[in-house]
């Protein structure tokens, strides 16, 4: 990378949800490497990271009062929110008939309450700070269906609209909501799926493969800065042309 695409997020501050691990981590690693100030919430304290030392705060997304205490925290040792990137999920495999009412509000707490509340809670403060960028984290199954997995494709499907509403509601605040939309992409949560599943998927993929988190941190890195000023309501597709079919 050359030294004039460095500092894309110089001086910013940005919110990671699950950054832990997978698709978050590399977006945090990506954030540091662009100059931002990146704080990471998570139920579980991430590992050091290579390119530099974040801010971890421990956040349950279905929590309210986590959100606030997050958002608190970021007000009082930075005074200012520039981009929010929603992006802890869970996946349940259970179809409509199969799924009990505990699986089916868990996975709506973490992958659509979660950004919900994730919203609700930074708007105000990125309001004061000028505006800036939400990218709200669905999936190719929020675009398309398939079989199983009805509570995960359900919250995918409203995370998607659920950002076309904040980016018309808060464009006048100079905030810019975009939905990230993934396909197979190599992450413990895909390790942890059923190797048939995944082969389906890799399958029926044009590209023949799973993405690196990277590739899709390099997506969210765009969203988050001024390269995408004029991006809003938009949906980024990082799936190997899966949707294209």
């Amino acid at each position: 990378m050359s030294e004039q695409q460095q500092g894309r997020l110089e001086g910013s501050v940005s919110l990671i949800t699950g950054g832990a691990n997978g698709i978050g981590r590399a977006t945090a690693e990506r954030f540091l490497e662009e100059g931002a100030v990146v704080v990471v919430g998570d139920i579980e304290e991430p590992d050091s990271y290579e390119e530099g030392e974040v801010d971890y705060v421990e956040l349950d997304v279905s929590s309210q009062d986590d959100w606030e205490a997050t958002i608190s925290h970021i007000d009082e040792e930075y005074g200012e929110l520039d981009v929010l990137f929603n992006n802890a999920g869970i996946i349940s495999y259970d179809s409509i008939t199969e799924v009990d009412l505990e699986t089916w509000e868990r996975d709506v707490g973490v992958n659509q309450t979660g950004v919900m509340l994730g919203m609700k809670h930074s708007v105000p403060l990125m309001r004061e700070s000028g505006g800036g960028s939400i990218i709200n984290s669905s999936s190719i199954w929020g675009n398309v269906g398939s079989e199983g997995a009805a509570a995960y494709q359900a919250t995918k499907g409203a995370v998607r609209n659920m950002s076309k509403n904040a980016a018309l509601t808060y464009v006048d605040d100079d905030i810019r909501v975009n939905s990230l939309h993934p396909g197979p992409i190599d992450t413990p949560l895909m390790q942890a799926q059923d190797d048939a599943i995944n082969e389906e998927v890799i399958e029926a993929t044009p590209m023949g493969r799973m993405a690196e988190p990277r590739e899709v941190a390099n997506a969210v890195l765009f969203a988050a800065s001024d390269e995408s000023s004029f991006m809003t309501g938009s949906e980024l597709v990082i799936d190997g042309g899966y949707l294209a079919q």
